[in-house]
């Protein structure tokens, strides 16, 4: 009762935490006007296409940035700034569909993407409060932590990957919660801020020339003998290329595009900032947290000392916030009834794109090349396919292994993600028998 009663109580802003904490640069370099004419069109302000933009950019294209609402605004200012390697499929699994020789490559394009990251804070200045000290997966019942011991023996067979087994017995030294069974370390997991990120690569893209227009909506494409005449809300821009980057936030305004990717809400609560004493007791080696559930939540400490909780217990895009807040501050407190009496401050939520095997993709169609599906791997991931779609067009790489696999669509998924409330059951019954 305590804690429902705080959680009412509190001054509760329903608008994502990372950019209140770190507002949108007021010299952040957008332009007032659409430009008329580039070489690349880049639809969508997030991650994916200004990773797309910088690249091209630094190639010496003429680059437009069109975004919809503001730079950053989608996923990339609302994710809970968690990151590490792998694909939102399993490897095994990739392994299984793709042959090993290919699933190395993904494997090594996401380790990759982490290395991207560091780029952009070593050499280009990107200062996005990036922690690179490991991520915890926490076994939500005793059954998952037996699965993280085979988890652990694949890796180190087939990907000479080393995951650290922690026993439900010294729990308490990684992580301040009696809620959980043992867990298991990947070292490259990494924590960082994804406000800053994102106007950080913003103002990188910018100044090697990219040009940034907000607030302009893509009606529709069409391809000439030249290019791409891109028309807008804003006028037309002429374009010798177009590369669609919009993710969980597709519409339809390249055709067949929204059928390959299913938007799913993900949904976020932060607490008032923690005493020091707390913080340590909750996550003593500074790791960032996830649990075993299909429908999983993620947790972390935010560099000033909240604890940020999110999750995808519903996956809709439109669950009311209030009602998203108890239910994750209930989980919140289950996992760490220290925090009953503290408050939440900020409840929130961003769309995250599927798709139907789960990979990232790289495609074009009708000459419109795209890159998305990160199924909330898109932290990495989405700068990575960003700058490898800048590399395909620009004829710096000859190939991509996400170019090359097919991109499953379905004759019952068009516009409306009808069938997500089966999933939603199918996974809930999942979490329950494992």
């Amino acid at each position: 009762m305590t804690g429902h009663l705080k959680l009412e109580a509190c001054n509760l802003e329903r608008t994502p935490f990372w950019p209140d904490d770190f507002s949108r640069p007021a010299d952040l370099p957008v332009v007032s006007e659409l430009p008329s004419d580039v070489d690349v069109a880049v639809v969508g302000g997030g991650y994916t296409g200004l990773s797309a933009a910088r690249t091209l950019a630094q190639s010496g294209a003429s680059v437009a940035v069109l975004e919809r609402e503001t730079i950053g605004w989608g996923a990339s200012s609302r994710n809970g700034g968690i990151t590490g390697c792998g694909l939102k499929a399993g490897m095994p699994t990739v392994i299984r569909r793709y042959g090993e020789a290919l699933a190395r490559e993904f494997w090594q394009a996401s380790l990759d993407a982490l290395d991207l990251i560091r780029e952009l804070v070593d050499e280009e200045g990107v200062d996005c409060d990036f922690r690179q000290q490991g991520d915890l997966c926490v076994a939500y019942k005793p059954s998952h932590y037996e699965e993280f011991k085979a988890r652990a023996a694949w890796h180190k067979k087939h990907l000479d990957h080393e995951l650290q087994l922690i026993p439900p017995e010294t729990l308490q030294e990684e992580i301040g919660s009696p809620a959980y069974f043992g867990g298991i370390v990947d070292p490259h997991g990494a924590g960082l801020h994804p406000a800053r990120l994102v106007f950080g690569l913003a103002a990188v893209a910018a100044r090697y020339g990219a040009q940034l227009v907000e607030h302009v909506t893509v009606r529709f494409v069409n391809r000439t003998s030249s290019g791409f005449e891109v028309h807008t809300t804003r006028g037309v821009l002429k374009a010798g290329e177009v590369i669609a980057t919009t993710n969980g936030y597709t519409d339809g305004a390249i055709p067949g595009l929204r059928p390959g990717v299913i938007p799913v809400g993900s949904y976020s609560i932060v607490t008032e900032p923690l005493s020091p004493e707390l913080q340590a007791q909750i996550s003593p080696r500074g790791r960032v947290f996830w649990d075993s559930k299909w429908f999983l939540n993620y947790f972390r400490l935010t560099p000033d000392g909240r604890l940020l909780w999110g999750g995808r217990n519903n996956l809709s895009t439109h669950l009311d916030l209030d009602a998203s807040c108890r239910t994750l501050r209930a989980q919140m407190v289950r996992a760490f009834p220290q925090l009953g009496d503290v408050a939440v401050t900020h409840t929130w939520s961003g769309r995250l794109g599927l798709t139907f095997d789960l990979m990232p993709h790289i495609g074009r169609l009708d000459g419109v090349y795209y890159a998305l599906g990160f199924g909330g791997h898109g932290l990495h991931m989405a700068l990575y396919t960003g700058r490898e779609v800048a590399l395909l067009l620009s004829g710096k790489k000859s190939r991509s292994p996400f170019a090359e696999i097919r991109h499953p669509r379905y004759f019952f998924y068009r516009h409306h993600p009808w069938f997500l409330p089966l999933v939603v059951q199918y996974y809930r019954l999942r979490d329950y028998l494992s």
